[in-house]
């Protein structure tokens, strides 16, 4: 038992002696492990969003989903495109994890305890997208039906080359949009679910899963409207697996009036079963591999 409590007690002081390696380390693995084992529902959930997506990727739910595209595709078409986002989930998680337990333990004060949570997600979500949207564009783009791209290398160059570098970045104001509010609202619930049921802030692989499908779950809710938006955005034009329009789409107005024109409310909710699907488990994960990482570390180091 006392050796249990020296663990706590190394966990909960970690961030004093060593918080930028120990969280970049652990946002890395974390990032990586989230995105690979979910990869597959986050491809579902794509193709779901696709305002007008051809006759064979019509799909009734995510169980119809996962049976057509084995059927029609093989079971390894769920994961093309995968390489892209392990090469850029690592230092993006790298980044997010470790300036955001920076400036929450920097710029936190009695006075406004929640106010750190708040500022610190929002500059990590800034940094974060910063990364991730390229590999979004490429990503989305692999995912969707009949896309037309060889591989991640031959897809980046087709983009850079018809479209410009700045088709990398055309929903990267929708993707602020939604991820700043996405992450302040999945921080501000995990940190009040583990005030609830994890008050002394131990190491307990089980209040930082269920804590985290909550946070995952109820932010994703949220903010689905923003990722239909976003998807429409990143999958336009060739290769998008939709039905080929004569322009571009640009800009969060534009999109939402599009997917308004087209399927009126409802149209926002699209793919929502299967991001909040994707969501949960993926950020109870994140949180338990991320916490494991921050424990784990920060025993070794005290060994040593």
């Amino acid at each position: 038992m006392a050796h249990v409590e020296d663990c706590d007690d190394i966990y909960e002081s970690l961030p004093d002696w060593a918080p930028t390696q120990t969280h970049m380390a652990a946002g890395c693995v974390a990032g990586i492990t989230e995105h690979c084992v979910m990869y597959p529902f986050d491809l579902v959930k794509t193709r779901m969003q696709c305002l007008r997506p051809c006759v064979n990727a019509q799909y009734l739910g995510i169980v119809d989903a996962f049976r057509k595209i084995s059927v029609r595709e093989g079971p390894l078409r769920t994961l093309r495109g995968i390489n892209v986002v392990v090469t850029g989930a690592g230092p993006a998680h790298a980044m997010y994890f470790s300036v955001y337990e920076h400036l929450k333990s920097t710029l936190k004060t009695p006075l406004y305890p929640g106010a750190s949570v708040l500022f610190a997600g929002t500059v990590a979500t800034l940094l974060h997208d910063a990364i991730m949207s390229p590999v979004d564009v490429i990503k989305q783009r692999m995912q969707v039906y009949s896309s037309p791209y060889t591989g991640v290398c031959n897809c980046a160059a087709a983009v850079l080359r018809i479209e410009g570098f700045r088709a990398f970045y055309r929903s990267y104001t929708t993707q602020l949009t939604m991820n700043i509010p996405f992450q302040v609202s999945h921080f501000c619930v995990y940190e009040y679910s583990q005030n609830i049921s994890n008050p002394e802030r131990l190491y307990n692989p089980l209040t930082h899963l269920t804590s985290g499908a909550m946070a995952g779950g109820t932010a994703a809710l949220i903010t689905n409207p923003l990722d239909v938006m976003k998807t429409l955005l990143n999958t336009q034009g060739t290769g998008s697996g939709e039905v080929a329009s004569r322009s571009f789409i640009v800009g969060m107005g534009a999109a939402a009036r599009t997917i308004w024109r087209q399927h009126g409310h409802r149209g926002f909710l699209r793919g929502v079963k299967a991001r909040v699907i994707y969501q949960m488990p993926s950020t109870g994960l994140t949180w338990s591999v991320y916490e494991f990482f921050k424990w784990y570390l920060g025993l070794t180091k005290s060994h040593s």
